[in-house]
């Protein structure tokens, strides 16, 4: 048997449909409805917020994969308002659009997978996205430019499109991922172990036509999350509609055994990877993107949690925005982070350049070239414990007066 990966900017996977409309629920008028329908049905895995505050549709969603084992045949999205916290009326609201999507699709009501996001606390315009289920019908295809329109009407505050890909050649046969991501702010996933079906504003829908079960989806799914987008943080504030989905067509024929499992888990865990860098690059007033790179860590645990606690705090968000090296707040972020640690055995290197050793200013430090590091727009910053052999590499970014100003007037 022959297993080849590759990443690529063509081609989709075969099995699906995509579109979108503009419905009227963004004040901007732009596209806020999306859908993506499998017209043969699918088969899905998802993971949710962590967050014991969750949306409507995370509620609804849930009880559909339950009640259908996994099966879906239309994702239905909605942007502008992220139906969270809107009472009974919200619950019921994104009920009768699923219920108007499965008539409009010609699918099984819970079949339907339900997505919002946008602002929370405002009463959910069902009327208006089930008065463009019609529109939205004539948009769907199977092109790049259809699953782009996708990829295009989940957006919020985001700036750009996040969209991947990836390819494995099993004996000939093409087995393609796309993945679609959204999300620039309320971005530090938790994404969780099943409650009911599995737990996940960010949202990200990754396509495959391998043939698969809800059971090895999920086995597949859980880690390629963790080292993605359980691994990114923006402001260290977890969304209450935080979505993962991975839905197969099986169009492709190649069924998801031994033989290809982990090929194809790491094609899943590139197009994660790449969605994830995505997600941070464009956060809201980002201008550099730091890579935490914990070496030397007890437990992968102990380097995640280090890791988590510098990219969530003010000052060293602060620090990056003017590419100021002040270590200091780097080693005092990893003594709170309630790993044991000692200062004696940690060494810190920004990009290349040396700035803490062994309990004090590295010997070699350079102020000039550790800032010239740090005025570019990525780079990382490793972090040596001395305490064992686990790592971990977490993606998060500055903190700039464009975010304070972006959220400061966000429902306004």
């Amino acid at each position: 048997m022959n297993n080849e990966l590759s990443l690529t900017s063509q081609g989709l996977p075969a099995g699906f449909e995509w579109g979108a409309v503009a419905a009227g629920i963004k004040a901007s008028g732009n596209l806020d409805v999306a859908v993506a329908v499998v017209p043969k049905g699918g088969h899905a895995a998802a993971m949710f917020t962590s967050n014991t505050v969750v949306a409507a549709p995370v509620t609804v969603g849930r009880r559909h994969l339950l009640s259908t084992g996994g099966r879906v045949s239309a994702v239905l999205v909605n942007a502008g308002n992220a139906n969270c916290a809107t009472g009974q009326a919200g619950i019921d609201g994104c009920v009768q659009s699923c219920a108007a999507a499965a008539d409009t699709f010609g699918c099984i009501f819970d079949e339907v997978f339900p997505s919002s996001t946008g602002i929370i606390g405002v009463p959910f315009p069902a009327d208006k996205l089930i008065a463009a289920l019609p529109t939205l019908k004539g948009t769907v295809g199977s092109s790049k430019e259809h699953a782009e329109l996708f990829a295009q009407a989940i957006m919020t505050t985001d700036t750009r499109m996040k969209v991947a890909r990836a390819v494995i050649d099993v004996d000939g046969v093409e087995v393609r991922i796309f993945g679609a991501a959204k999300g620039a702010g309320m971005i530090h996933p938790q994404l969780g172990a099943p409650v009911g079906p599995p737990h996940a504003t960010m949202l990200v829908y990754l396509f495959t036509d391998l043939v698969a079960e809800t059971e090895q989806m999920r086995a597949v799914l859980a880690p390629a999350v963790e080292r993605s987008f359980n691994s990114i943080s923006i402001d260290g504030d977890t969304s209450t509609n935080d979505t993962v989905l991975l839905l197969s067509s099986g169009a492709s024929g190649v069924k998801l055994d031994e033989r290809v499992r982990e090929t194809f888990a790491n094609a899943l865990a590139l197009v994660c990877g790449s969605l994830a860098h995505q997600i941070v690059d464009d956060g809201e007033g980002v201008t550099h993107v730091v890579t935490l790179h914990v070496t030397g860590a007890a437990t992968e645990a102990d380097a995640k949690l280090v890791a988590k606690t510098i990219a969530t705090s003010p000052l060293c968000k602060t620090a990056w925005s003017s590419a100021d090296p002040n270590w200091g707040r780097l080693l005092a972020a990893a003594g709170r982070s309630g790993v044991a640690i000692e200062a004696e055995r940690v060494t810190i290197l920004i990009g290349a350049q040396p700035v803490f050793e062994y309990g004090m200013r590295a010997a070699g430090f350079d102020e000039v070239a550790t800032h010239a590091v740090m005025l570019e727009r990525d780079y990382t910053i490793t972090l040596h414990l001395g305490m064992g052999e686990a790592e971990c590499r977490f993606i998060t970014c500055d903190m700039t007066e464009e975010y304070v100003r972006i959220n400061a007037d966000y429902s306004t």
